[in-house]
């Protein structure tokens, strides 16, 4: 009979050789994963636990039934998304969300990406190292310091806006009681505390840039305007590409905390916004189905503008986000 030389041949791959193999890389790198363990289990407990409550959007659930009543409850369907699609409020909280969400993106976005490119271009090292601290500092100030410093610094009474306008002969001005001041107080304090941490990314992503192009470029008689515009950004692009997509996703946060810290009722015309509604909604009046119908809502959509976004970046040959 004869006999077929196996000699040298590959055992036959299955599930439980995947299996072994998987748990051999995870011996093997498990400092790794202890390490990112912390923050897989915020995720998990936070972020995707939580999501077991959508259902909540699709029935009548009533505070005072307990919890038991997320699944005894009787399931109604779309009701509260149509009810607030038919609410006064809806038009009203997604212009004021997507308004100062896009004033943010339009001003805070460049700025970042400004600050960086000028940062790159300073030679001295200490001075580069002062404005780097002095700009990423407002980063680490909580929202609700940076809404007292707000107040303060408006304040009708000692506020130093206020303080140079009577100083010149006018009258105090209550800014953030009026609805032409409030929008652009929001965005220019999101502004003076997001961009200096905002130039992180793009500083760590020039270092990457071969330094070989520079010298090139100096060569041919370029100027540092011409660099940073053909070498520079083009280098970057990627980097720019991702924070944009990211950034249009997040497109209906428009900051929940500072507004609520910020707002009252006589600019609820341009401050109120989803999350302010949904918060009103459903901590203030305990309609907490028609709430998470809302937020539900809310973040449909986001999912909607992050997954167009990185579609059009795609079809415009730029690096996304997969």
């Amino acid at each position: 009979m004869a006999t077929t030389n196996t000699a040298g041949a590959k055992p036959a791959a299955g599930p439980g050789a995947a299996r072994r193999k998987l748990w051999s890389a995870i011996k093997l790198h498990r400092f790794y994963y202890y390490l990112i363990l912390p923050g897989m289990l915020y995720f998990i407990i936070f972020d995707y636990i939580p999501m077991f409550g959508v259902i909540i959007a699709f029935k009548d659930i009533s505070p005072f039934e307990g919890v038991s009543a997320i699944f005894t409850s009787e399931w109604v369907g779309f009701k509260h998304f149509i009810r607030f699609w038919n609410s006064y409020y809806f038009w009203n909280v997604m212009r004021n969300t997507l308004l100062i969400s896009g004033y943010k993106l339009l001003f805070g976005f460049p700025a970042a990406l400004l600050l960086a490119l000028l940062l790159n271009e300073v030679k001295h090292t200490g001075f580069k190292r002062i404005v780097q601290t002095i700009s990423y500092l407002p980063h680490f100030i909580s929202t609700v310091v940076v809404a007292g410093l707000v107040m303060m610094v408006l304040s009708t009474d000692s506020g130093m806006i206020n303080a140079i306008v009577v100083a010149f002969g006018g009258e105090p001005v209550h800014f953030l009681g009026d609805p032409a001041y409030f929008r652009s107080i929001l965005v220019l304090s999101h502004v003076w505390q997001t961009v200096g941490w905002g130039t992180i990314l793009y500083l760590a992503a020039m270092t990457g840039i071969d330094p070989g192009l520079y010298e090139a470029a100096k060569i041919d008689g370029a100027s540092r305007l011409r660099q940073a515009w053909h070498i520079t950004l083009p280098g970057i692009t990627p980097v720019i590409a991702i924070l944009l997509i990211l950034s249009i996703g997040g497109l209906l946060n428009a900051g929940f905390e500072k507004v609520l810290l910020l707002y009252s009722p006589s600019v609820y015309s341009v401050a109120d916004i989803i999350d302010t509604y949904v918060y009103r909604e459903g901590l203030n009046k305990l309609n907490y189905s028609f709430a998470t119908a809302v937020g539900v809502f809310k973040n449909i959509l986001a999912m909607i503008l992050i997954l167009g976004a990185n579609y059009v970046a795609k079809k415009m040959n730029q690096t996304g986000i997969w």
